[in-house]
């Protein structure tokens, strides 16, 4: 059974609410898998870390889990132990490179796959217990068009759509967008372009989309940057090290801190959209009245 009633401390979550910290909410997704998706949210987290950013980093790819693989960690508990109630979040945070704290997910474990919306809900509230300090939280969802990938999206402040130069990959970026802007009112994108050649291809790619989007839908997409093709990411992948810190001196990890610089200086709201606990309050919203929190 998921957050017991007995497991939430409402004084406590007041007491949050009353000493407020705003807290940057960032969803890395793809219309398609092999885009380099966890690449991105594992390098940026590392980087802002880096910076003295106090950074948590959710896998919120909920049945085919890889972060902890790609950074060499072998979790003994997962989101999926909290979803079955044996343990906290509290309890399966892990610290990382640079300090970042990981909420590992579980891989092959078609339950987590499957959660309701009520579950995701839940999920996303577990983080108004925290007593972290967090500056940002950055949630690598899943690829493509589900519900996991659209409540974790609808909920952050900040939405990162990363694409590369294939047709498949431009295509489907553009139905995520589509998706989440007709049927969710999300209406402002930031696009990251990775694995191109240049800083002129990822401007085109973002061009093509943005043609696109201009003409057939009411949304704002705003160019992140480009990351570029670099064997160095490929062999830092293969020592299971983010890139940033594996080869520093890589282009790669080069974009990953310039990007992670323009990410620190985004605004991050004073008001209730700020803070983690309406986080969870818009992912209830988010699906419109259909659902009702656990108390």
């Amino acid at each position: 059974m998921f957050m017991s009633e007995g497991r939430f401390d409402q004084a406590a979550g007041l007491r949050r609410m009353a000493n407020p910290q705003p807290v940057q909410v960032i969803a890395i997704t793809s219309g398609k898998g092999g885009v380099g998706k966890t690449n991105v949210s594992v390098n940026l987290s590392v980087a802002l870390a880096s910076t003295g950013k106090n950074v948590m980093l959710m896998d919120a790819d909920l049945g085919l889990a890889n972060v902890d693989i790609m950074l060499g960690i072998k979790p003994e508990n997962d989101l999926s132990h909290v979803i079955d109630g044996t343990r906290s979040l509290e309890e399966v945070i892990i610290t990382g490179p640079a300090g970042i704290m990981l909420v590992p997910a579980a891989s092959g474990i078609r339950r987590l796959a499957e959660l309701s919306a009520m579950e995701h809900a839940g999920l996303i509230r577990a983080f108004s217990e925290l007593n972290h300090d967090i500056d940002t939280l950055i949630i690598d969802t899943a690829a493509g068009i589900n519900d996991s990938v659209t409540s974790f999206s609808r909920a952050a402040q900040e939405v990162v759509v990363v694409v590369c130069d294939e047709p498949a990959s431009i295509t489907d970026a553009y139905a995520l967008i589509k998706v989440l802007s007709r049927d969710f009112s999300q209406q402002r994108f930031r696009v990251l372009a990775n694995q191109v050649q240049s800083a002129q291809e990822g401007r085109d790619l973002f061009n093509k989309i943005s043609r696109v989007t201009n003409r057939y839908l009411d949304v704002t997409l705003e160019f992140m940057g480009v990351v570029p093709h670099d064997d160095y990411l490929r062999k830092a992948v293969r020592k299971q090290r983010a890139v940033v810190q594996a080869y520093p001196r890589s282009r790669a990890s080069v974009a990953f801190r310039n990007i992670a610089q323009k990410t620190s200086k985004w605004p991050v709201s004073g008001v209730a959209g700020g803070h983690l606990e309406f986080f969870v309050e818009r992912l209830i919203q988010s699906h419109n009245g259909h659902m009702e929190m656990p108390l």
